[in-house]
């Protein structure tokens, strides 16, 4: 029998909205980080099958959470494109020779590390009970190719939003590549045991509206498309952080099954303004996640009640925190759940 988080994405209201958080299994965690000081820096637990599927449930296990979500990163993506990529104590991702640097003809494929990837959702699959969904996810093509181009976060995605504006016909080509790959991943994903998969685009919020529909809409309609066609019966949840008024012609033209919403996002507008019935996922500050108090049950409730006339699934409007007590995560559940 289904979940009822997999019921929810499939489009069947639930009398409590099951909940899932984004980066949940994490270094908000003391579980996480005995195991990541145990077994070394970030990208060797990924590449670990044992480590990350046994991070992928600890949350789980924790919170006893609706959703597991695959213990991974949206780079593994470039990484299995030839491109090098390290994760560096307290500044994050570094990706090298960066595209502004090189071309993509210059990259060597390395799909052989997806299999540890496939590995963990297999190994997950087994840990869990089967009323909890298994999620698979990758980045969308638009937020992959900034930090290919840049190597690293960049403020406003200027990099990449040069490039472009310059030379739009290589954009698209990055643009392809990454879809490319991206389908062949998230397809291995569920092949291996995800029940639904999830697009992140981190990113898209810093495009104006054409480019929007060309570096954002195409490529994620691209790949929902390709999921459709060779798995006709996994939902796909689309997460275009920071659309904004973009959101519902995104829910419209890109086929994904479920919109995820960041947290800046009026719930009561968003419900007002997506397709009737669309499952939507979201929208709880994880800010307000950390810092707690009197708001965070209120929060829950405007919320809840916002999407009481659609199928919702409880989820934050981003990454949780690393600071984030584990109390007030207790505390959101049980505000939701009652």
């Amino acid at each position: 029998m289904p979940g009822p988080l997999l019921d929810t994405l499939n489009g069947k209201k639930q009398d409590i909205a099951p909940v899932w958080l984004m980066r949940q299994a994490g270094r908000y965690l003391p579980e996480y980080r005995e195991l990541r000081a145990e077994k070394g820096g970030f990208l060797e637990l990924v590449y670990d099958s044992e480590a990350a599927a046994e991070i992928t449930v600890q949350p789980i296990r924790r919170f006893a959470f609706d959703g597991a979500i695959l213990f991974s990163d949206i780079l593994i993506v470039p990484h299995a494109m030839g491109q090098g990529l390290e994760f560096l104590a307290g500044e994050g991702p570094k990706l090298s020779p960066t595209l502004l640097e090189t071309e993509l003809s210059s990259f060597s494929e390395k799909k052989e590390r997806f299999d540890a990837v496939y590995e963990t959702v297999r190994r997950t699959r087994t840990l869990i009970s089967d009323d909890v969904t298994m999620l698979g996810f990758a980045g969308s093509p638009w937020t992959v190719a900034t930090y290919m181009i840049a190597g690293q976060g960049s403020k406003n995605q200027e990099p990449a939003r040069l490039l472009a504006y310059r030379d739009p016909a290589r954009m698209q080509a990055i643009c392809d590549a990454i879809s490319d790959m991206s389908i062949e991943y998230l397809r291995g994903q569920i092949d291996a045991g995800a029940e639904a998969v999830q697009l992140f685009d981190s990113w898209a919020g810093s495009l104006a509206p054409d480019e929007f529909e060309r570096w954002v809409v195409a490529p994620n309609a691209k790949i929902t498309a390709a999921i459709k066609q060779s798995h006709p019966d996994t939902p796909v949840i689309g997460f275009p952080k920071g659309a904004g008024a973009k959101l519902p012609a995104y829910a419209r033209e890109t086929g994904v099954d479920a919109v995820g919403l960041d947290e800046t996002l009026d719930p009561a507008w968003a419900h007002a303004s997506l397709p009737d019935g669309m499952p939507v996922q979201g929208n709880f500050d994880p800010l307000l996640l950390e810092a707690g108090g009197p708001e965070l049950p209120k929060r829950v409730r405007t919320i809840i009640e916002a999407f009481e006339d659609r199928p919702h699934v409880f989820n934050l409007g981003h990454g949780i925190g690393q600071f984030t007590p584990i109390s007030h995560v207790e505390e959101l559940l049980a505000a939701l759940r009652g």
